[in-house]
């Protein structure tokens, strides 16, 4: 295994973790709750402007579920990837190029809209990126 490998895996795991975290806190916790009752309950009584059909409860739940599964979806793309089919990736700069996109993508949201611990762990997950990415493209 060369350390670009590496990369991509450490890269991948720390943020397939995160995600599936995420997952568990959002259908097994009361974590995603608001510290005031009445900020949830009106969440479970109070729709969109977009649409009736659901509830801004719902949403929250929903919005947060997929979000935990586009981290799980880069994980389980780029960790057997990488462990099965390494040139794939050094062949063709897009793959090796997305993970730093998504990474990236993520630690904007982080700094912006979230807090420290997903902060710390999608920047160590995008380093990682961005030095296979150097490694495979140089």
């Amino acid at each position: 295994m060369v350390i670009e490998q590496i990369l991509l895996i450490v890269g991948a795991t720390i943020l397939g973790a995160l995600g599936a975290i995420h997952l568990v806190y959002t259908f097994f916790s009361n974590k995603f709750n608001a510290f005031d009752e009445a900020v949830t309950k009106g969440m479970k009584h109070t729709s969109p402007v977009l649409a009736k059909e659901t509830t801004m409860w719902d949403a929250w739940i929903g919005f947060n579920a997929s979000h935990s599964l586009g981290a799980l979806l880069v994980t389980a793309f780029y960790v057997p990837l990488s462990m099965t089919h390494m040139e794939v990736i050094r062949e063709t700069a897009w793959f090796s190029i997305l993970p730093v996109v998504v990474g990236l993508s993520y630690l904007g949201l982080a700094r912006r809209y979230w807090f420290r611990v997903p902060f710390i762990g999608i920047l160590i997950s995008t380093v990682c990126f961005v030095g296979a990415a150097v490694l495979i493209n140089t």
